[in-house]
């Protein structure tokens, strides 16, 4: 999407200045071939064969994450390794220019299998079955980064990644998500770089895990004691956000919607908050904008394939507006996005998966 086209919507536009960093966000992570079936009736079962009504593919890995935050119109730059095949040409060329996200930290690796990830989805829920060789030896982050207002790390204990210091003494601000802790002991001071983030962004069960509470709002409120500002995904119960600088809380309840796949909905609402605290939106605003951007992407299968842009949350404005009963307060809690909403005459919901690689071009 470009600045021409009339869907397109900066939502920092009223803060940009000639001083400013050359991209909004940066990133830094695996990129994977995703191929997605979805329209399975159940799992697949040992030695039968399953057939699904649909098939998506597109980049995953940390390209769901950049597409997400491409799609909401942040200047986005991605540094990552891509393999020198048919799918790393693929994800290199769907994220370059379909997606217009800056690769020029990035680089393919002679002789370098793509990774790869199968994921199948059904009753809302997915599995998946992933392959990769050996990542290449050469780190693919650069020590210093670009310069950018913001960046976002997805921690690994008992690792730390030099970047992260590197940019948080520059300037930007860092935006921290973490995976399952497979080591069993979840450990906040196995996770080196926290130190350095301005938020940190864990699942409920996580974040009790590694606070030792039994109750997500309370871990909400003792990872402050670690980071700034903690926001606790709480899946269908929504979201809960502490600041610990002013000691503002906020929470939003889910969005209630059909979900077909959650592929990358973790992704997509770090982009979508990681949007609003660079626009300066109030953190209840941040919070339920984050919640819907991810409710949206659940409804369409894929990760990257599903993260909406405003297009998409114009289209489901104007839906949701045309209920004759629709709760007023409901409606006055996204009513702040009218101002950035673009004119749309598209119907909801919306389909753009790609069914496969190669799709319509000439031999």
């Amino acid at each position: 999407m470009t600045p021409t086209d009339p869907a397109h919507v900066d939502p920092l536009a009223a803060l940009r200045t000639p001083a400013d960093p050359p991209c909004d966000v940066y990133l830094t992570g695996t990129v994977f071939l995703d191929i997605i079936f979805t329209g399975l009736d159940s799992a697949p079962v040992r030695g039968t064969e399953s057939w699904a009504r649909g098939m998506g593919s597109s980049p995953g890995g940390i390209a769901n994450m950049a597409a997400a935050l491409a799609r909401l119109g942040l200047r986005t730059s991605l540094a990552a390794a891509f393999g020198d095949d048919h799918y790393g040409e693929y994800c290199w060329d769907t994220l370059e220019q379909g997606e217009g996200i800056d690769l020029g930290y990035s680089r393919s690796v002679p002789g370098w299998h793509s990774p790869v990830t199968v994921s199948m989805a059904y009753e809302g829920e997915r599995t998946m079955v992933s392959h990769g060789h050996e990542p290449p030896p050469q780190e693919p982050a650069p020590r210093c980064p670009p310069r950018a207002r913001a960046a976002v790390a997805s921690l690994t204990p008992g690792a730390d990644q030099p970047w992260v210091g590197e940019a948080a003494r520059h300037g930007t601000r860092i935006f921290a998500d973490v995976g399952w802790d497979e080591t069993g002991r979840w450990d906040l001071a196995a996770l080196p770089d926290l130190g350095q983030c301005e938020a940190f962004l864990p699942n409920a069960e996580e974040a009790m895990r590694y606070t030792r509470t039994s109750c997500p709002r309370a871990a909400a409120h003792a990872l402050t004691e670690h980071v700034p500002l903690a926001v606790v995904t709480l899946g269908a119960e929504g979201a809960y956000a502490v600041d610990g600088r002013t000691g503002e809380t906020a929470s939003v309840p889910a969005i209630a919607v059909e979900a077909l796949d959650p592929t990358g909905a973790g992704d997509v609402f770090v982009a979508g908050f990681v949007t609003g605290t660079l626009a300066h939106w109030p953190l209840a605003d941040r919070l339920a904008f984050a919640g819907l951007t991810a409710a949206l992407s659940v409804q369409e299968f894929g990760g990257s394939l599903s993260a909406p842009g405003w297009s998409e949350i114009a289209a489901w404005w104007k839906h949701v507006q045309s209920y004759e009963a629709q709760d007023l307060a409901a409606l006055n809690r996204y009513a702040f996005l009218n101002p950035l909403l673009p004119e749309t005459s598209r119907p909801w919901p919306l389909r753009r998966a790609v069914p496969t690689i190669g799709f319509g071009r000439s031999a």
